[in-house]
This record gives C-alpha cells, sequence and structure tokens, in this order.
C-alpha cells in the first residue's frame, strides 16, 4: 500500500505580513495515480518539485515585497507554490498565476484559503499554447524558469504575447547558465534588462548563488539597478 502524501505547514514572515503555506514535505514525495502528470511530459521524479518553495521562490518574494506593484496587473508564471501570489494578494493587487503542474491549482486555492485572502485567478497552461486567453499585464515575475535551452524561446515569447507595450519583468534565476542567451531574446522584443545580485538573503539556509533579471520596456519607472553585464 502506497503511503500517503506527507505534507509541511510553515508562516514565512515579510515584515509586517507572515505567509502561511502548506507545501509537500520533500521532493521524495509522489502521488499520481492515474498518470495526469505523466501524460503531460512530467516524471515521477520531476512531479514533486512544484511543490516546495525554493530558494529563487523566496528571493522573488523578498523582492515583491519592497517593490510598487500599485495598480498593475500581474501574472506570475511557473508558480509552484506561489509564494509572491500569495504575498501580492494579501496586500489586495491584482494578481494572476499560471503553472503546466496539475497539481498547483490545488495548493493555490488551499493556500489562498490559509491566509483567508481573496480567490487569486489561476490558469494550468505551457508557454507553447497559442489559444491562451490570459490577456495582457503590466508586469510579469517568476522564479527558476529557465531548466532547458528550450525554454529561452518559449518563456520570452510567451511574455512579449501577454505583456503591454508598458511593462516590467522580474525573474530570479538561481545560475542555470541561460540568462545571457534570454536577455537577447528579450531585448528582440524591445526590453531592456539588468541582471543584479540580491541585496540580503540572510533569510535562505545558504548563500544564494543566481541573480534578478529585471526587463522592462515603454514608460515603466525602473529603479536604480547595475549596468548590464
Amino acid at each position: 500500500m502506497k503511503a500517503p502524501l506527507r505534507l509541511r505547514y510553515q508562516t514565512i514572515e515579510f515584515a509586517n505580513v507572515d505567509i502561511h503555506v502548506c507545501t509537500l514535505r520533500d521532493n521524495q514525495q509522489f502521488d499520481d495515480p492515474n498518470d495526469v502528470a505523466l501524460k503531460l511530459g512530467i516524471s515521477s521524479a520531476t512531479w514533486p518539485l512544484f511543490g516546495i518553495i525554493w530558494p529563487s521562490s523566496m528571493v522573488l518574494a523578498h523582492y515583491m515585497a519592497v517593490h510598487e506593484t500599485e495598480g498593475k496587473r500581474i501574472l506570475e508564471i511557473g508558480c509552484g507554490m506561489a509564494l509572491s501570489s500569495l504575498l501580492l494578494n494579501q496586500r489586495h493587487d491584482d494578481i494572476t498565476a499560471t503553472d503546466y503542474h496539475p497539481e498547483v491549482g490545488f495548493f493555490l486555492e488551499r493556500n489562498t484559503q490559509l491566509n483567508q485572502g481573496k480567490a487569486i485567478g489561476y490558469q494550468r497552461l505551457d508557454w507553447a499554447d497559442k489559444t491562451s486567453d490570459l490577456g495582457m499585464f503590466d508586469m510579469i515575475i517568476g522564479s527558476d524558469l529557465l531548466y532547458e535551452d528550450e525554454h529561452i524561446n518559449l518563456l520570452a515569447d510567451f511574455i512579449h504575447k501577454h505583456s503591454h507595450a508598458t511593462c516590467e519583468v522580474i525573474l530570479v534565476d538561481p545560475g542555470r547558465g541561460r540568462k545571457n542567451k534570454f536577455s537577447r531574446r528579450m531585448e528582440a522584443h524591445g526590453f531592456s534588462y539588468s541582471h543584479t545580485k540580491p541585496e540580503h538573503t540572510d533569510y535562505l539556509e545558504r548563500p544564494f548563488k543566481g541573480h534578478i533579471l529585471r526587463f522592462w520596456r515603454g514608460d515603466v519607472q525602473i529603479w536604480p539597478s547595475a549596468p548590464k553585464p
């Protein structure tokens, strides 16, 4: 008899806001009895990766906690446990989340209820979807998205498709070696960019070796940042 999924409940602090999350206990958990994920190309080895809060997700959420978002329509892509979406939802931002994994929607609803927040708009889709009705956004965010070389063009083109002429994009990359190629693809879509190290990551157990990738086009007010690498 297969053991049930083991879950973990934790509270993550952001200044004066606490975010409560239910996640998988660890990346050894697995539950796909009807092969729903397998049919989507998600193997048993990668199935649990959505269900853990990774360092890049923490870096993104802490960055967004002090970033200007008022009045903007925001999209979190590849949201996983959607920590940033939950945080932005608590301050009543207009946030929508997406992911490809079939279990993300369930955990998003559960965690939204844990935080007593309003329902967060969610769609399960992949970046190659040509029929998405997500619409257009003023800001797009995400963390640890560039797993494979094929993701470079797919992700950049997806962002371009769903971003207004004036748009800001904030991605956190842990150092998978694809940020420069991705940035050049974004530049082809009319975005300027910078790569910066997060200033403070004492909330992480280990030093963070990645970067915050920032992209903008149109009349976007950008905070001071480092020059292009």
